[in-house]
């Protein structure tokens, strides 16, 4: 009761985001507005509106600003509310939806109960930057990917066919397989995806790096076949801290790969997943288990669960099971970096077997 009283006796602040401009509610002790306005956003004009001199609980949503804005307020003293956009369905469908109306909706929810909001944690400064590394080769790897469809495309829209190959040998494999008619148009294409393979090696090497001399618990992520060094590193960067769930089963939820709920009475439909959280790391996962699921998966315990799942048959089982494993996994890791354990892949089926003998 007396943390309640402490929190109410300070002003809440909604801060509604936006490039340019952000703008703000102030609302008193009493729920009374105070004060409405709006301030560049910039460093600058954050750090002059917002002094350390009187602590004040502010409110604002996810998105490309809220890193730096938390940061720099909490640095200042303040109580720093992020938050979770997807949650906060009251502000997106307002009937009277504008900025000065999304500040305030933000600063009374602050004001009432915190829990509302589905508050999120921004990752540390250095944790961003290191991030932000990961993201700049896979926004390369998928122009790479766009490039070569594109050439693909454009040779059979002539009745021509580029032989199979891998996408970093692509522009030396099919040179000689472009029409001539084509070439003054996809040359440069062929020289840009080169261009841009090399980049991806150089970010590669990067990654690697920060595998071994910054990040060394990666390596027990890496135990799992089909987890290779980018994906370990974009699970550590995206959780971030092993210890902020208390289960390994809830990073499932967080990254999005549980299904909807939409229960009412008796009625329980099947839904998509929710894929909330991090889309790349999702991504990774996905890919870590159709490696798992595919032709040359070594047998494991995931192995052998996701394909009795893809052999119970019905419409997409297929993919149902590898969500399912990409699920599955995204637990196991947690359990490996939390844990350090040494990676088994066959322990279920073992404990079974000893259960089995142990009967006879």
């Amino acid at each position: 009761m007396q943390q309640h009283t402490t929190n109410s006796a300070r002003m809440t602040v909604g801060l509604d985001v936006s490039d340019r401009y952000s703008y703000l509610c102030v609302l008193d002790a009493a729920g009374e507005v105070v004060e409405e306005g709006r301030i560049p956003t910039t460093p600058a004009a954050i750090q002059r509106r917002f002094p350390s001199a009187e602590r004040m609980r502010i409110v604002l949503e996810t998105g490309t600003h809220s890193p730096w804005i938390s940061r720099g307020l909490e640095e200042l003293g303040h109580e720093v509310l992020v938050a979770n956009a997807r949650r906060l369905r009251l502000i997106a469908e307002h009937d009277a939806k504008s900025d000065r109306v999304d500040a305030e909706t933000l600063a009374r929810l602050g004001r009432a109960d915190p829990r509302l909001l589905a508050p999120i944690r921004h990752r540390a400064e250095g944790t961003q930057a290191n991030l932000a590394v990961v993201r700049a080769r896979d926004a390369l790897v998928r122009v790479r990917t766009l490039l070569v469809n594109h050439v693909r495309g454009a040779v059979k829209s002539v009745g021509g066919r580029l032989p199979k190959c891998s996408t970093h040998s692509f522009p030396r494999q099919v040179g000689a397989a472009i029409p001539d008619e084509l070439r003054p148009a996809l040359g440069a294409i062929l020289a840009t995806i080169e261009q841009v393979s090399r980049e991806i090696r150089t970010y590669d090497r990067r990654l690697a790096e920060l595998c071994t001399d910054a990040y060394p618990e990666t390596a027990s992520l890496q135990q799992v076949p089909g987890v290779g060094p980018v994906t370990a590193l974009c699970y550590v960067l995206t959780l971030e801290d092993p210890a902020r769930f208390p289960r390994s089963r809830a990073v499932g939820s967080y990254l999005g790969l549980r299904p909807k709920q939409d229960d009412s009475g008796r009625s329980a439909p099947q839904l998509r997943i929710t894929k909330a959280g991090d889309q790349m790391l999702r991504r990774l996962l996905v890919g870590s288990a159709h490696y798992i699921l595919g032709p040359f998966g070594p047998d494991c315990d995931l192995r052998r669960w996701g394909l009795r799942l893809a052999a119970r048959g019905g419409k997409n089982a297929k993919k149902r099971a590898v969500v399912a494993v990409a699920r599955k996994l995204a637990v196991l890791l947690h359990r490996l970096w939390g844990t350090g354990e040494v990676y088994e892949p066959l322990r279920r089926a073992a404990t079974i077997g000893d259960a089995v003998t142990a009967t006879a």
